[in-house]
């Protein structure tokens, strides 16, 4: 990292201006796209047309596709397609299947009436949640394997800004949309932003990463298929799980040693602070008296505008100083800011105290959000890119999304400062985590690991 830590700041801002780092931009856009299409948009769809809100809390269930994604991440990595694989590659030809995926289905849902074929379009709303989690496993693998990892903050935060675009594009847009033109058109007009990361698939050269293996090539499989002896189909079955599954598995273990433990340690508790408040913010504004429009404004365009300036500032900071102290000054920021909603709770409803506490979370997770997907693409190999940075993005939400399930039964018992000063605390075993790793050699570079196996 000691490199990094040399740029001058012209030098550090300069990566904004790489291609590569431009281009993630359109591919971030094209990720964040289909997210609320399937969620929030969509709900607010149907009840609309008046569908059960039972039947529309299992609709919920469609976002199971996006923590699952680490299952066929091995399948998206190593397999190619038929013809596509052959005329644009390994990354983009997956990436074009799931954008058509997604582009197809927001059309086909368009031309549906939910009070006629909701079972078809939970269906088709699956086909896009589908489609969207496979793009999101070939972007990722594309960014990792488009720079270098010092470039990986700058391309991480691009990345940001093009996913919060689109959630405001399938969020707010969508929505007004819908209110001037029908539901129909708000789908159609989704539909044609798809192409938006078509295009930049098409335009973009597929990365090149020498160090990626094809499944016959790798040690394992050939050390696998010399011992076995298994034969016709099942030697051939468990030759491919061997290369698709236990080797990116294996070579994680192999190059972090009882690291490894500590890593995904890491990997899981560093949102955790985050994840565990989420569920009360909204709760917290109402309670407090501000009106929906008021919540609305800060947090929708104010918070978003937040979350930009706080993605490019960790691109910046990462070229300038390095990964690791970066990625320690996130977590403090995450754990201090959760302590900026208790003050909200103690002030009541403040305008300028809403924009406070917004803009200090919002710049707060577009830093960290930005250093730590870095810091995750530094962890992978470019020969499992795919797979092991699916496994890392997996993970890194679970632990966060089961320690948020009581956050509402603490504010019941104890109040709302109590909530946040406890959701703060959760912070602080990823922050002793980080100063232990950063101490083991002064900077905490394990990403030095990449290809020691």
């Amino acid at each position: 990292m000691a490199p990094e830590a040399r740029r001058t700041w012209g030098e550090a801002l300069a990566v904004y201006t790489r291609p590569s780092v431009i281009r993630m931009l359109f591919f971030g856009f094209s990720a964040g796209l289909p997210f609320l299409l399937v969620f929030t948009t969509l709900t607010a769809w149907l009840r609309d047309y008046d569908i059960s809100r039972t039947a529309i809390g299992f609709f919920a269930w469609i976002g199971i596709t996006y923590s699952i994604k680490v299952f066929w991440s091995p399948v998206v990595d190593r397999v190619p397609l038929p013809g596509l694989t052959r005329l644009f590659g390994q990354r983009r030809g997956w990436m074009l299947l799931a954008q058509a995926g997604i582009m197809l289905g927001l059309a086909a849902m368009a031309l549906s009436d939910p009070r006629e074929h909701l079972y078809p379009i939970a269906l088709l709303a699956l086909l896009v949640a589908f489609s969207s989690a496979t793009q999101d496993i070939t972007i990722d693998a594309f960014r990792i394997e488009s720079d270098a990892d010092e470039f990986q903050a700058a391309l991480a935060g691009t990345y940001v800004i093009g996913y919060r675009l689109a959630i405001l594009v399938a969020g707010a847009g969508a929505l007004y949309i819908a209110d001037y033109a029908g539901w129909k058109a708000a789908y159609l007009a989704m539909a044609a932003c798809a192409s938006v990361g078509m295009l930049a698939a098409l335009l973009s050269p597929e990365p090149s990463s020498p160090e990626r293996l094809d499944i016959e090539k790798d040690p394992l499989v050939q050390r696998f298929r010399a011992r076995t002896r298994l034969s016709g189909w099942r030697r051939e079955a468990a030759a491919w799980l061997t290369g698709t599954v236990i080797a990116p598995l294996k070579d994680f273990l192999l190059r972090y040693g009882w690291l490894a433990g500590p890593i995904l340690a890491l990997v899981g508790l560093y949102k955790i602070s985050d994840l565990s408040m989420a569920a009360m913010a909204n709760p917290l504004y109402l309670d407090l008296g501000f009106s929906l429009s008021q919540i609305a404004t800060v947090t929708k365009v104010f918070g978003i505008a937040m979350t930009l300036v706080g993605g490019v500032i960790g691109g910046i900071m990462v070229a300038r100083f390095g990964i690791m102290p970066m990625l320690l000054i996130g977590a403090l920021l995450v754990a201090v800011t959760n302590l900026v909603f208790a003050w909200l709770a103690t002030v009541g409803a403040s305008l300028p105290a809403l924009f406070v506490t917004i803009g200090a979370d919002n710049f707060a997770n577009g830093f960290s959000a930005t250093v730590f997907i870095a810091w995750l693409s530094s962890l992978v190999s470019r020969r499992y890119t795919a797979t092991q940075y699916a496994l890392f993005s997996s993970f890194m939400t679970l632990p966060g999304k089961l320690i948020g399930g009581p956050s509402g039964f603490i504010v019941d018992q104890a109040g709302y400062v109590v909530f946040f000063v406890y959701a703060s605390a959760l912070g602080i075993p990823a922050i002793a985590l980080i100063i232990w790793l950063m101490s083991r050699d002064g900077t905490g570079s394990i990403s030095s690991h990449r290809e020691a196996a």
